[in-house]
């Protein structure tokens, strides 16, 4: 474990660059090693849970290298045509990773075994086993469909029409990369729109996917099965959910103004800018345009005084990773903040709900949480006192979070391990320091 500490800041200022939008690295390395030819990959997550999705799919066949330029080279085996590894594909901490490779994997008739950290072991499966299932494949799990599991490939797989439960793209994914190997045409219907950088990525690489509108306000994804898939050019845009960190901090200490560059825009990932202009951020997007299918812009953030707002449940699937870094722009604005149907956050690497509302308790925040909301009341820009030791329970966004919140505390913030914030976001440290924060070895 790495300690790390944060101490209040003065403005900061600076143009950055973050790392690559981490669930399009992911999807990228996938696409590539079920394509026929080569892909090229450029600015690409070099994070711990990307390389993970990297080393397996070398395992399952495909050849991947990084050459000396930084770009990324795949040379794939087509649809259905990935090999049975040979040893187990270790995922880390990458949930994401874990649950797409499951739906490719349940298709291949083949035995794969899973598993991850003690993190990613300890996260439930079952939303992705459900649906797998029906498509033929099997599954050997402890309780709750937790890693490490075995996945009993279909040998004949069905195509699959499938209801999500719950608006999840993590779930509608695995069901579509599941329904690539399999004949006829594979339906998900999702009841609100969530996360489509599998669909534009399919269509990227040639896939026949169309997306519906519902009267209902959900959407029905149609795929094709068994399509050839062709190694493509991908440009990797900035992780939004990485910019929120320094973009929360720039709106937060006084007097700042930060340009963070090349962002991506997905309209289904910018609840988190979309909720900080409504509580009056100081946002402005420059230099916008188009990157494989990906729309992308460069963000400026200056100090704002923020208000509290009340963030609808319909927004949740648009910046889910975000709630812990919007709870800690919501402690510094002026009134309540509250955040409903956030259910899922008690799901993700760690509880994020509970350990959200133990951090700010204990730096002096007033917060009310129940099973899928939290309120919290804001200082209206004043400085909370801060001066606590926050768990982060292995959890990489509660690492960035609380260090952000010790940039505008009284007395410092220490997370008690910062060493997950890697897996995501490495070199977050060096580029908050480079912007003027204050972030120390504890």
């Amino acid at each position: 474990m790495t300690p790390f500490k944060a101490s209040q800041s003065k403005a900061l200022s600076g143009s950055i660059a973050i790392p690559g939008d981490k669930s399009i690295s992911h999807r990228a390395l996938m696409f590539g090693a079920m394509a026929v030819g080569e892909t090229v990959i450029e600015g690409l997550l070099e994070g711990e849970d990307v390389l993970s999705t990297a080393e397996a799919m070398r395992k399952l066949g495909a050849k991947v290298e990084r050459d000396g330029d930084g770009r990324w080279h795949v040379w794939g085996r087509g649809v259905g045509g990935l090999i049975e590894p040979d040893d187990v594909l270790d995922m880390g901490n990458a949930g994401t990773a874990a649950r797409l490779i499951m739906g490719i994997v349940a298709s291949h008739g083949f035995t794969t075994f899973m598993t991850g950290d003690a993190s990613l072991r300890s996260r439930p499966m079952e939303r992705v086993v459900t649906p797998l299932k029906q498509i033929g494949a099997g599954f050997v799990a402890r309780s709750g469909d937790r890693l490490p599991l075995a996945v009993l490939g279909a040998k004949s797989p069905l195509p699959l029409a499938y209801e999500l439960p719950v608006a999840s793209a993590q779930v509608k994914s695995a069901v579509l990369l599941a329904g690539l190997n399999a004949p006829g045409e594979t339906r998900v219907i999702e009841p609100v729109p969530c996360r489509d950088h599998t669909e534009l990525m399919l269509k990227h690489f040639g896939a026949d996917v169309t997306v519906e509108e519902r009267e209902d306000g959900g959407r029905l994804v149609r795929l094709k099965g068994q399509p050839e898939l062709t190694g493509r050019s991908v440009i990797v845009p900035g992780d939004p959910s990485s910019a929120a960190f320094p973009l929360v901090a720039a709106l937060l200490v006084p007097g700042s103004e930060v340009t963070i560059a090349n962002v991506g825009l997905n309209p289904l990932r910018t609840g988190l800018m979309t909720t900080l202009q409504e509580m009056g951020a100081d946002i402005e997007y420059v230099n916008q345009r188009t990157e494989a299918g990906e729309p992308v812009a460069d963000l400026v953030a200056r100090g704002s005084r923020l208000k509290g707002v009340e963030v609808p449940p319909e927004r949740a699937p648009s910046m889910i990773d975000e709630y812990p870094i919007l709870a800690i722009a919501a402690a510094l604005a002026e009134g309540q903040t509250t955040m409903t149907g956030i259910g899922e956050l008690r799901v993700k690497e760690s509880d994020r709900l509970a350990a959200m509302a133990e951090g700010l308790t204990a730096c002096g925040v007033e917060v009310e949480a129940g099973d899928d909301w939290m309120t919290v009341t804001g200082t209206a820009g004043q400085a909370p006192k801060g001066g606590a030791t926050v768990a982060t329970r292995l959890d990489h966004r509660l690492a960035m979070s609380f260090l952000t919140m010790g940039l505008v505390s009284e007395a410092l913030v220490e997370v008690d391990d910062v060493t997950p914030v890697d897996t995501s976001f490495p070199g977050f440290v060096d580029l908050m320091s480079g912007l003027g924060a204050d972030l120390r070895p504890a």
